[in-house]
């Protein structure tokens, strides 16, 4: 049996029955649902099941390659000890003041720490840094093209069963389409059959939102 199909009356049905949301979460979603890139915001029930991983995993540490206006970001910090750290990577200042502002309104500001520049550069930077191994959950959601190199210096900073989460691994179904062949598509194909193969993970790809491949860093 395969997945069952969302209607727009079923996916309202289960937000209804399940969608745990404060009111500054809702008014950032709503605000950045306004945006022209709104396209490139992850939805609320995907952003529920991060700050479950979090705390099923009870992550302390966690890094997030790609933020936009900061929803799941926000997500994942709510769930996160008040001591907690989420590294946030990315490259735009302007999304990530709408990000910073309603990071503050929530009172996780002193949790994540944003940081401007190319996240290859950021996570080299980190590893550098002593992170090696350090950060119990990751997530991506960036430049497609750059997964793959992603996953190599996360999986430097991820600590054994440490947790990684990649977006939009289905790509709107054009990853099953063989007539689409631009960067992009292939890219996330590659991904995803690279840590099919990749013995160092646990892994599972959920047709969640667009798609979501978890992959758990094997203790080796």
């Amino acid at each position: 049996m395969k997945s069952i199909q969302l209607t727009e009356s079923l996916y309202e049905y289960m937000l209804g029955a399940s969608l745990r949301e404060i009111d500054v979460q809702r008014r950032l979603r709503e605000a950045t649902a306004s945006l022209p890139g709104s396209i490139m915001q992850i939805p609320p029930e995907q952003g529920q099941f991060m700050a479950l991983l979090a705390e099923l995993t009870h992550a302390k540490r966690c890094i997030e390659v790609g933020v936009y206006t900061g929803y799941s970001a926000l997500c994942v910090a709510l769930a996160l000890p008040k001591d907690g750290k989420l590294i946030a990577c990315d490259t735009d200042p302007s999304n990530t003041e709408i990000a910073q502002r309603y990071w503050r309104e929530a009172g996780v500001e002193q949790i994540i720490e944003l940081r401007l520049g190319p996240a290859l550069e950021t996570l080299d930077n980190l590893v550098d840094e002593g992170g090696a191994e350090s950060f119990d959950m990751a997530f991506i959601d960036a430049d497609k093209t750059e997964y793959s190199d992603y996953y190599e210096i996360l999986m430097t900073l991820l600590r054994p069963r440490g947790f990684l989460i990649a977006d939009n691994v289905l790509w709107s179904g054009r990853v099953a389409d063989p007539s689409r062949q631009d960067h992009d598509t292939d890219a996330l194909r590659s991904f995803a059959t690279k840590l099919r193969d990749d013995e160092r993970v646990s892994t599972s790809l959920l047709p969640v939102a667009d798609g979501l491949l978890l992959a758990m860093k094997r203790d080796l």
